[in-house]
């Protein structure tokens, strides 16, 4: 079992407060967050975005091991995440997960890439994870 851990730390209110957050690596390291930034669209870091990064990192990776276990190796694989929280139930959850994905994959059939795609959206550890939908725009380049 590999284990990887993240910390958070909260001081104020929900409004007037304000967090750091740091990871284990030390990738991060006390990285502001706040409500104006998760809510309000100011700069800086929130866990919406922590997710996509994670999701988008995770999915190449996948579709990267997917792809070797076919023969390929990509040139390039560039994918972005755009997670969405609603309101939901009185409170909020994040509902969606949209990954946009443009690789360069020499010797791939566009079929053999979409298989390839839809099984690392399917397969990758952090898609397990997300209780949302999740939808995939793929280019074969």
């Amino acid at each position: 079992m590999i284990k990887k851990s993240g910390s958070a730390n909260w001081k104020g209110g929900l409004k007037d407060g304000s967090g750091t957050v740091s990871t284990e690596s030390g990738v991060l390291d006390k990285v502001n967050y706040g409500f104006n930034k998760r809510f309000e669209g100011e700069a800086g870091s929130n866990p919406e975005e922590l997710i996509a990064a994670a999701h988008a990192s995770c999915f190449s990776m996948a579709l990267s091991m997917i792809l070797g276990e076919a023969g390929l190796t990509a040139d390039d694989i560039a994918t972005s995440a755009t997670v969405s929280l609603e309101q939901k139930d009185g409170g909020f959850a994040v509902t969606k997960s949209h990954l946009v994905l443009e690789a360069k994959v020499p010797g791939a059939s566009e079929e053999d890439f979409m298989k390839a795609a839809n099984a690392a959206k399917e397969g990758c550890p952090i898609s397990k994870l997300l209780n949302a939908e999740i939808t995939l725009d793929a280019k074969l380049a």
